[in-house]
């Protein structure tokens, strides 16, 4: 799979300097940031919504679609596939190949919990006395 990744991304580099007319990825790359990040999020919400719908087939192509619009934002961004696998690989000797860093909490964030946390425990503690 990294291989053909890594030929994607050198077919992403590739289109840079394609005519935009005839080059879908180069009038990507030329659009922005913005444009590119949509089209991902785009992507990612077809994979969902297919995978709810148990759309095998459809997750697969919008996979592919997916992938490719992540690749055209690593080139973007000057990413490297070997900067993404080198932090698979770090995470794998920290956590194990299946697990996902958990996201620092920051202040707003305990806040946020805390407070539903107090709400839920209100609510339970209602319910009891009305028992």
């Amino acid at each position: 799979m990294t291989d053909s990744l890594e030929r994607l991304y050198e077919a992403v580099r590739a289109a840079r300097n394609a005519d935009p007319s005839v080059s879908r990825t180069a009038r990507l790359l030329r659009a922005g940031r913005p444009k590119m990040a949509k089209k991902l999020a785009e992507e990612a919400v077809e994979v969902v919504i297919d995978a709810m719908q148990g759309n095998r087939d459809a997750v697969v192509r919008e996979s592919a679609d997916l992938l490719y619009h992540l690749v055209v934002i690593w080139s973007a961004s000057g990413i490297l596939p070997k900067d993404v696998w080198k932090e698979m690989d770090r995470r794998e000797k920290l956590f194990g190949i299946a697990e996902k860093l958990a996201k620092p909490i920051g202040p707003k964030t305990r806040r946020k919990i805390a407070a539903h946390s107090a709400r839920r425990m209100r609510k339970h503690s209602r319910r009891s006395h009305r028992r």
